[in-house]
C-alpha cells in the first residue's frame, strides 16, 4: 500500500514526535523536586521501559519512509525537509537509549560531613535525620534530591541514607 505523499510525510513528523516523546515524557515526569501522580509516573515508567525499543522501532520505520520521500520530494527543499525529519528521530531514538537517572542521581562518594553549626544549611531547608546509639545525622533534602544515596556510619552501624 502506497501512502499519498502528504499523508506520508505527517507519518514521518509523526514519528519523529512519538522518538521525541519517548525520551521527554520520562524525563519531564521523574525529575527532582516535583511531586508526580501515581497514575502520571506508571505511564512514566511504562515509557521509560518501552520507549527506547519503540523509538527505534520509529527510526527504522522513519527511515524507510524518508526514502520514499526522497525520491518523491520536490527539489531540495523537500530533501532537506525529509532528511531533518529523519536525523531527529533517530538522534531521538538513540538519547533514549541513554538512563539519564543514572547521570542524573548518583551516589555521593566522598560524603563531607561538619557540625550542625557550621552546616550550610537554611533554617527553611528539610532534612533527613538518623539517630543511632546517641549519634546523629542530617542529610539535607535539597542534596539527597540529586544523589538519593549517601553511604555512611552513623554510632558505628554502617548505613545507607536514601530519598
Amino acid at each position: 500500500m502506497k501512502l499519498p505523499k502528504p499523508a506520508l510525510w505527517l507519518a514521518v513528523a509523526g514519528l519523529c514526535l512519538v522518538a521525541f516523546l519517548c525520551l521527554a515524557f520520562p524525563m519531564y515526569v521523574i525529575r527532582p523536586f516535583r511531586a508526580q501522580g501515581a497514575t502520571e509516573l506508571a505511564w512514566a515508567l511504562m515509557v521509560r521501559r518501552w520507549g527506547p525499543a519503540l523509538a527505534i522501532l520509529c527510526a527504522a520505520i522513519s527511515l524507510v519512509a524518508v526514502v520514499s520521500l526522497w525520491r518523491n520530494a520536490a527539489g531540495r527543499a523537500g530533501r532537506a525537509g525529509a532528511i531533518v525529519l529523519v536525523v531527529l528521530t533517530v538522534a531521538f531514538a538513540t538519547l533514549s537509549q541513554v538512563n539519564v537517572y543514572e547521570l542524573m542521581f548518583h551516589p555521593m562518594p566522598n560524603a563531607g560531613f561538619v557540625a550542625a553549626d557550621k552546616a550550610p544549611v537554611d533554617a527553611d531547608d528539610m532534612v533527613l535525620t538518623v539517630s543511632i546509639a546517641g549519634e546523629q545525622r542530617a542529610f539535607p533534602i535539597r542534596t539527597m534530591g540529586y544523589h538519593h544515596i549517601v553511604n555512611d556510619r552513623v554510632g558505628g552501624v554502617a548505613i545507607v541514607a536514601t530519598y
